[in-house]
């Protein structure tokens, strides 16, 4: 059970029926569960990707059976709660995704039983805290607010109490709030004349994400540089809300559909007047280019949105194979050691980040395609940090081992994870940790 069976097409993605009464149903979910476990039980292809697939296989194991039948249906959420959602296994693994007859998607799966969980239970304070990205960025931002912030979050004896009371690792480094969002703090420049390519609209709108509005506008900046060298024109959109990634990784779809409403107005009027839509982070727009269309197949809106929706280096690598992008690099990048998160792999766009690092004169890229751990909120709670720290240790040792200049990650939270990683083992590191996006605009010589 290791082949596609003769199927060499690619996987297939189903919409989510998460509106069918049946999909909250216990024993159509428990069903399910039972069949695809089973399913993965002889397979076990995917035991390395991350701590679902062990748990499943230790379950299986350690029963009286030695199989499905003799787990606990009460354990089956077990493996659920090590699920971060981040579609490896379905994009990259499993032999028997759709069209293969066996209908296999294990991450639909695990979200449908997080949705069924929320429903039923709801989700404790912290993890409301944690997915409320909006809402604690601006309050996290307030002047004076964001200096307390700050220091509470790097202050051991502080961060002990918070993974008592809250539940947040202690060992885990948080990301600092930024005492200026970026969208506040943004001019839209249009000077230049719009030059639509054959595989690029000429104009672009910054959807900043919640991470780089609040905690690492920095990297929003640099994209804005980025595209004004270029001389392709920018803007915002007149209003943004959290993409909704880390509902959705909750299990919260309710949630996931009012922040929907709120992002896809003013992102598609955008979108049908011509624009590219370009995020800074992966998982926003992975959110929009995949997850919202699966989640709302009927809504022409949204997969309007999806079809102008560009990860930066994407754009970047189809401006330039329409001829607008610039070589004119001044200073060469030396030794990057350069991570593939997740929800960059399963785009399926290719590694384009790379391929526009590799345009930098005297530079040597380390490329890295494997989990770092981190997964959005996931990897800073107390009862998963350890597994997080675990899974990561590959990645650490194979970014840290070739004695690299900087250390660099599509994902802001993964680099900060590899960068704590490497540390952890082998004391303070000379790489700078620094966005792929930086990287770009160092090597233009931009300022």
């Amino acid at each position: 059970m290791t082949t596609r069976e003769g199927n060499l097409e690619a996987p297939t993605r189903h919409p989510l029926d998460w509106r069918n009464p049946e999909f909250y149903d216990h024993a159509a979910l428990d069903g399910e569960l039972e069949r695809v476990y089973d399913i993965c039980h002889g397979c076990r292809r995917c035991v390395s990707l991350c701590g679902a697939f062990p748990t499943l296989f230790d379950l299986i194991d350690e029963s009286k059976t030695g199989e499905v039948d003799g787990v606990a249906k009460a354990d089956y959420g077990r493996v659920v709660d090590q699920c971060y959602l981040c579609d490896i296994c379905y994009m990259t693994k499993c032999p028997y995704v759709p069209p293969h007859p066996w209908n296999v998607d294990f991450p639909h799966l695990m979200l449908r039983a997080k949705a069924v969980k929320f429903r039923d239970v709801g989700a404790r304070f912290r993890d409301k805290l944690l997915t409320g990205t909006d809402r604690l960025g601006k309050l996290a931002t307030i002047p004076v607010v964001v200096q307390m912030v700050n220091k509470a979050n790097t202050t051991p004896a502080v961060r002990k109490v918070m993974e008592k009371t809250l539940g947040v690792a202690a060992g885990a480094q948080l990301p600092p709030y930024a005492a200026h969002s970026l969208r506040k703090s943004f001019e839209s420049s249009v000077a230049w004349p719009v030059r639509d390519g054959q595989r690029t609209p000429g104009k672009v709108v910054v959807f900043a994400t919640c991470y780089v509005n609040y905690n690492e506008p920095g990297i929003g900046y640099d994209l804005l540089k980025l595209l004004a060298h270029n001389e392709i024109p920018y803007r915002f959109a007149e209003k943004e809300a959290c993409c909704g990634m880390p509902k959705l990784e909750l299990g919260d779809l309710e949630s996931v559909e009012r922040l929907k409403n709120v992002n896809i107005p003013p992102l598609v009027a955008l979108a049908r007047d011509g624009w590219a839509i370009v995020t800074p982070v992966p998982s926003c727009t992975l959110m929009f280019k995949h997850e919202l269309p699966l989640l709302f197949p009927d809504d022409a809106d949204v997969k309007a949105v999806a079809a102008a929706m560009f990860d930066p280096f994407e754009y970047f690598v189809e401006r330039d194979r329409d001829g607008f992008i610039k070589r004119d690099f001044t200073q060469p990048l030396g030794k990057v050691s350069y991570h593939i998160p997740c929800h960059a792999r399963v785009q399926n766009v290719g590694q384009k980040t790379r391929e526009a690092l590799q345009w930098v004169p005297d530079t040597e890229i380390n490329t890295v395609e494997r989990c770092a751990g981190h997964d959005g909120t996931w990897g800073v709670k107390v009862e998963f940090f350890a597994e997080s720290m675990r899974i990561g240790k590959p990645v650490f040792a194979r970014m840290g081992d070739t004695d690299p200049d900087y250390l660099s990650s599509d994902c802001p939270i993964a680099g900060r994870r590899i960068l704590q990683g490497i540390e952890e083992k082998s004391g303070p590191s000379r790489a700078r940790k620094e966005h792929p996006l930086t990287l770009l605009r160092i090597a233009y010589g931009i300022e």
